[in-house]
């Protein structure tokens, strides 16, 4: 069974879903269901259903089975505090996102959106690291040379900046 392969926008809905061919697509307002055949003949042969969810906020997808405080901190640059906070800003409930209704979406997006996260975020992180290494400040000459630079002692620890240990011969024995 061959199948074609193309986008298809589903309407209303923050889901974008890649298959084209199949005769028995369910699509509704939040979610597209796929028919799959089954490899092994259980009960007739019939075809197995799956049932695609998502919610995408801030180019994230989010995942449906948590609640909105604990899925919004899939999104990097928004932690718990900051997620509490964008509940509180638009007087949101803490409930599983599955059970968000399309305005309710929108404006939890238009509420994420005025922070700085994911793309924009990391690039102004980078941004500051490179000023910090053209400046050659102190802590622009620690990042150089792939060191701690807020103050880590280095006789021990620290492995995970300065890589694996290379053990050095160290001075032999004089024998009398």
């Amino acid at each position: 069974m061959a199948l074609t392969i193309a986008a298809i926008p589903v309407v209303n809905s923050s889901l974008a879903l890649i298959c084209k061919g199949l005769s028995n697509i369910s699509i509704s307002s939040s979610s597209v269901a796929l028919p799959l055949p089954n490899r092994r003949k259980v009960n007739g042969g019939g075809l197995k259903r799956i049932t695609i969810k998502c919610a995408r906020v801030g180019g994230v997808e989010i995942p449906n089975s948590k609640r909105i405080e604990y899925s919004l901190q899939y999104i990097h640059g928004i932690g718990r505090s900051r997620s509490r906070q964008i509940l509180a800003d638009i007087g949101m409930d803490n409930k599983f996102t599955k059970d968000l209704s399309e305005e309710e979406l929108i404006t939890l997006r238009d509420q994420v959106s005025k922070y700085m996260i994911e793309g924009d975020l990391k690039r102004f992180n980078a941004l500051n690291i490179q000023r910090l290494k053209e400046i050659q400040c102190y802590r622009g000459i620690r990042h150089i040379r792939g060191l701690p630079c807020r103050g880590q002692r280095t006789r021990r620890n620290c492995r995970t900046l300065k890589g694996k240990k290379v053990t050095v011969a160290g001075k032999k024995k004089a024998t009398r």
